[in-house]
């Protein structure tokens, strides 16, 4: 995954890292310079690293390091962010478990046939209760001060092996849990490169997909897809609304949670938005300059986007382009609906992906949706209208119908424009859930 937050300020103190650990030879060079760096050139070969620059409650500037996992099987080195787990925890749960294994291992190497399978199943059985006990463990904090299990992220199975000890949730829980502000973070690969090649020693990358990203996304209360220092891309998730609404019930958004992440961008980050039943890509900026750029040129009609739909019933066209003009019905609020006098023309072109049955019950069909308009719930009434496909978005409460628990079938599925500032293209995808 990309970076959740700025990188730049963090990348500065994650090269005087690099120069210190060059320079002594050692991790704990702040102190007695015992733990050497050799280990890591050696055939466990090297380890990421990582470094979130906070400030605390007064606006001093904090600085965090962290190695993810151990460090040759050591969890806390003097000077470096400790592991989540309680040390003393994780040690009892595995010398609870530790002989037993070993016990079944012994036996294993005088068995053979359904005798050394059956060992085999046990043993692989005391390893994953062992694992479960060690993750039913871990408690993370979280932005808001809330407390997150692993079974909240990833429910009853197992994590992939690791989760919860890289250095992106051990710098953040830390830094949550002490009450200091994060502003910026980078994580680096030090000593021989990994045996598949993928991270070469001293170079820069972002957390790992598989167990960082899941963990993040709630830890920040926000599937951040890009950061820079003037902008976010951020996957919205179904049911959240894009900036506050009326009402004290209403003010929590992707734009309230990304102030509460960042405190001093500006007050009005969002660019545009999204539809609360709507899911995928929003774009905000953290500061005016950037903020004003792109929103010229959403006005000008420069940015693309692109949707995935799935839509009742079966539409037999492949292709199309839809030109219908709607407005606000204002005894109806939010309902838009067709109005050749007073409405404002919408324009989309659409492509059909594919037919399948949805929840393997009922006839849909898979459509991209590109508008050339951002009209308020425009996707919504060209599917929906008479003039338009004629086939309602599943899950669509206000021109379509919804069944208990579902959510509407729409997500924005690609986003491109120009940066604001450096003027290169950018292009994000996020496939839909559905």
């Amino acid at each position: 995954m990309n970076n959740p937050f700025p990188a730049k300020q963090a990348e500065k103190f994650c090269k005087a890292l690099q120069d210190n650990l060059d320079t002594f030879g050692c991790l704990d060079f702040e102190s007695e310079r015992l733990i050497s760096t050799q280990y890591l050139f050696g055939p466990a070969r090297g380890q990421m690293f990582g470094v979130l620059v906070c400030q605390d409650n007064q606006g001093n500037e904090v600085i965090l390091k962290a190695f993810s996992g151990q460090y040759d099987g050591k969890w806390v080195i003097p000077g470096w962010v400790p592991p989540v787990c309680e040390v003393s925890q994780f040690t009892a749960i595995v010398s609870k478990y530790d002989s037993q294994i070993h016990a079944l291992s012994q036996k294993l190497l005088a068995e053979t046939g359904k005798e050394a399978f059956s060992l085999q199943e046990k043993r692989k059985g005391l390893s994953q209760a062992c694992l479960q006990e060690i993750y039913d463990s871990y408690r993370f904090c979280c932005i808001d001060k809330s407390i997150l299990t692993l079974e909240e992220v990833f429910g009853e199975k197992l994590p992939p092996t690791g989760t919860g000890d890289c250095c992106a949730p051990k710098l953040l829980h830390y830094a949550f849990s002490h009450h200091l502000q994060p502003v910026s973070m980078a994580e680096f690969y030090y000593g021989k490169a990994n045996r598949s090649l993928t991270k070469e020693h001293k170079q820069f990358y972002g957390p790992c997909d598989d167990k960082c990203k899941p963990l993040l996304k709630h830890m920040l209360g926000l599937d951040i897809v890009y950061c820079d220092e003037n902008l976010l891309v951020v996957n919205k998730k179904e049911g959240m609304l894009s900036v506050p609404g009326r009402g004290e019930d209403m003010q929590d958004c992707v734009e309230t949670r990304i102030k509460r992440l960042f405190p001093d961008c500006i007050n009005q980050p969002a660019v545009h938005r999204l539809d609360m039943d709507t899911s995928g890509l929003l774009v905000l900026c953290l500061e005016a300059r950037a903020h004003r750029n792109l929103s010229i040129q959403f006005m000008d009609g420069k940015v693309e986007k692109q949707y995935i739909a799935l839509l009742e019933g079966l539409i037999r066209s492949q292709s199309g382009l839809i030109e219908l003009p709607f407005r606000l019905d204002t005894e109806n609020r939010p309902r838009q609906i067709y109005d050749e006098n007073r409405g404002k023309w919408g324009i989309t072109q659409w492509e059909k992906l594919g037919v399948e049955y949805f929840q393997e019950k009922r006839l849909a069909t898979r459509i991209l949706f590109s508008p050339k308009t951002g009209r308020t719930h425009q996707l919504r009434v060209h599917s929906a209208h008479e003039k338009g496909l004629a086939h309602p978005i599943i899950g669509d409460r206000l021109y379509g119908k919804r069944e208990q628990g579902q959510r509407m079938l729409l997500h924005a599925y690609r986003i491109s424009f120009i940066h604001p500032v450096t003027q290169e293209p950018m292009s994000f995808e996020s496939l839909p859930e559905f």
